[in-house]
């Protein structure tokens, strides 16, 4: 039974100013940044999804979930707490954990690092004010990745605020945020701390987190934006069940056999405490010429008690970059360009160790990596008579690593991936106001992480080769009236050498080129303004539904003596549907109810072993007091309102068949906060 635990009382203050929420009007009508290229989304060229304020209000406090996987082609898996995946428009056959194939960014800055890696779970989802999800490869603004871009944004109007959440499974979550305009500087300060014992054994989390950013507007053509990150993450890791394990008891950690440890023996686990600082400048010489530059680093501190060895990492990475910008508007035409460059510098030196239950044993094998990566960039945007919108880009992009063995012995040697031009077109006709129809083609080239180069199996794969594919799509967008939005996207991409990851029989991973991919999907899109019933008892009502359907195949798939050519891509469920009902009552009680459907999908490239598919359902109640000059906020969360037996991240093409790291039953999250 779960156990609920409350702590009273409970305070939050906040000063909120106005602002425009996206949530108040349909999509359609919403302004995408797209990295400083704003359009309005009927007209963008961009396979893209907005996630304002009413999807980020369905978050826990521990990740970004519950908003993420109500996106069409956006699937975030959780092995266990704090271990997350990202998958657009694809499976997650590079990532045993962590964002691998999808570039992230926090504002201006960039928290992938230069290999393709990105420690997504250090970010507190109280952090983030909006986000912007690109499907598929962008190439010419974003670089060289296939699976896609995801824009994280922080707060641009005034706060101040307290918060303190408790629920089940010990979990509590404190954080606090001031935002404000002062003078010239708008300056925020977050904090947070987040603890749960989480639902299985060996599933600790404790994060804590500080950011700091100062937008400086020093004149009316300069903007000085400063930003600092430090998280503290601490989470153990259960590890893998076989069925017959989960089915016996979902709640024990991976147990052990008679050659390796249990996970709770090793004290398995990872520890992450990062840094990252950077400094950003833009300047408008004129109306139409501009000019950004971005300079940033981070220091990574990484620990990772594994069942068969103890591995610390330490990384520095440097990353810059810039470009500059021009635009004109004619009679009926506006144009515009940007030409620049990013790149970075990932240097890491990893250690690993015996572990003797979760202390450092006798040394293992020292190595220093060191990846260097970039492009530049030609982007144009050309718009004839507001209802013709094109945008092209082209991208020059490299990548390379040294790497080197210390010990036990010296060894050395680099890998220099091939220079890969990345094309990339868009175009949106607009008929009429409220309804679009798009085209894109693009070529995406994804090379392997640092961690795939040299995988937990302490292995340098030198053959391992970037993954690359062309991808084409149509969509179309309309709106009908001004009460409902529909999208239906259709894309066909086709990839070759498709990383793929397995596992030893020590659980260790390591991995492979898969041959190529067909990957055919469409994705659709349903939602509704926040209609105003003007009724007492039910006044006001919202909806949302977004489905994807998917037909993933590998075609040529040769491993050994196994041909897998033909077989579903592994870890890819074929349909998943996801809704959300925001009901208001009394003009007071609003009411959350929120659906996911995941179909089955295969576990390993032989296709041999399937999941279940899955129908979980959340709700949220959220009521207000209003004391004089104050307005209590009171909100109570159900997850897994059914009690449904799931996963929410699998291992796949796991060693003995331990797939699943079963997800959490029914639970309760209480919180109160007071607006000034």
């Amino acid at each position: 039974m779960a156990k609920l635990y409350f702590l009273f009382p409970l305070f939050s203050a906040s000063f909120i100013f106005s602002q425009e929420r996206d949530s108040a009007t349909l999509i359609s009508e919403v302004k995408i940044d797209a990295y400083k290229k704003p359009t309005t989304f009927i007209s963008s060229t961009k396979s893209v999804s907005v996630v304002s304020e009413n999807l980020l209000n369905q978050n826990t406090p521990e990740r970004l979930l519950e908003s993420f996987n109500q996106i069409a082609g956006a699937r975030m898996e959780e092995r266990s707490p704090g271990s997350y995946r990202i998958s657009l428009r694809g499976s997650t056959l590079r990532s045993p954990f962590g964002v691998r194939n999808v570039k992230v960014y926090l504002d201006d800055f960039i928290l992938s690092d230069a290999s393709g890696n990105t420690y997504f779970n250090v970010i507190s989802p109280e952090l983030i004010n909006r986000m912007e999800v690109y499907k598929g490869p962008e190439s010419g603004d974003y670089g060289a990745v296939t699976g896609g871009t995801v824009l994280l944004q922080t707060r641009n109007s005034d706060n101040i605020s307290t918060n303190l959440t408790v629920g089940s499974y010990g979990m509590l979550n404190q954080s606090f945020n001031f935002s404000k305009q002062i003078g010239k500087h708008f300056v925020e300060i977050f904090q947070n701390y987040y603890q749960t014992d989480s639902y299985r054994e060996q599933s600790k989390v404790n994060r804590k987190q500080i950011f700091l950013k100062d937008n400086f507007q020093y004149s009316p053509k300069g903007l000085l934006k400063v930003m600092m990150l430090y998280s503290d993450l601490d989470y153990q890791t259960p590890g893998g069940l076989t069925l017959e394990q989960m089915q016996i008891d979902r709640k024990q950690a991976r147990p052990a056999t008679a050659a390796l440890p249990s996970a709770k023996e090793q004290n398995a686990g990872i520890r992450n405490k990062m840094i990252i600082a950077g400094l950003s400048h833009e300047y408008n010489f004129n109306p139409n010429f501009s000019h950004f530059i971005l300079v940033q680093g981070s220091y990574v501190d990484f620990e990772n008690p594994f069942i068969t060895n103890f591995e610390n990492r330490f990384e520095s990475n440097f990353a810059l970059r810039t470009h500059f910008n021009y635009q004109k508007n004619f009679n009926n035409i506006s144009l515009a360009y940007r030409l620049g460059f990013e790149g970075g510098i990932n240097d890491i030196l990893v250690k690993n160790f015996d572990n003797n239950k979760g202390i450092e044993g006798n040394p293992q094998n020292f190595d220093r990596i060191k990846n260097t990566s970039g492009f530049y960039f030609l982007s144009q945007k050309l718009n004839i008579a507001e209802n013709f919108f094109t945008d092209i880009s082209i991208s020059l992009n490299f990548n390379s690593f040294d790497w080197e063995r210390t010990y036990p012995r010296t060894e050395n040697g680099n890998v220099h991936f091939k220079n890969q031009w990345l094309p990339n077109f868009g175009v949106t006709y607009l008929f009429e106001k409220g309804f679009s129809i798009r085209g894109k083609i693009g070529k995406g080239n994804s090379a392997p992480t640092n961690e795939e180069i040299r995988s937990s199996n302490q292995e340098f794969n030198a053959n391992l080769r970037p993954e690359y594919g062309w991808n084409k799509e149509i969509g179309i967008r309309k709106q009908f009236g001004n009460s409902i939005f529909v999208e239906g996207s259709y894309f066909d991409f086709r990839m070759k050498d498709a990383i793929v990851r397995r596992q030893n029989e020590a659980g260790q991973e390591y991995f492979i080129n898969s041959g190529e991919t067909v990957q055919k999907g469409f994705e659709i899109l349903l939602e509704s303004k926040n209609f105003n019933l003007k009724n007492e008892i039910f006044s006001n009502f919202k909806f949302r539904f977004s489905g994807s359907f998917y037909d993933f195949k590998f075609k040529h798939y040769q491993q050994n003596a196994n041909d897998f050519s033909g077989n579903e891509v592994t870890g890819v469920p074929k349909t998943t549907t996801n809704s959300l009902l925001n009901f208001t009552f009394f003009k007071k009680l609003s009411v959350d109810y929120s659906h996911f459907y995941t179909s089955k999908a295969p576990l390993n490239d032989a296709n041999s072993v399937w999941s279940d598919s899955s129908f979980v359902g959340n709700i949220q109640f959220r009521f207000p007091f209003d004391l004089d000059n104050i307005r209590l906020n009171l909100s109570l969360q159900i997850q897994n309102l059914y009690n449904t037996d799931y996963v929410l991240g699998f291992d796949i093409n796991a060693f003995g068949n331990r797939f699943y790291n079963p997800a959490a039953k029914r639970s309760f999250i209480f919180g109160v906060n007071v607006i000034l």
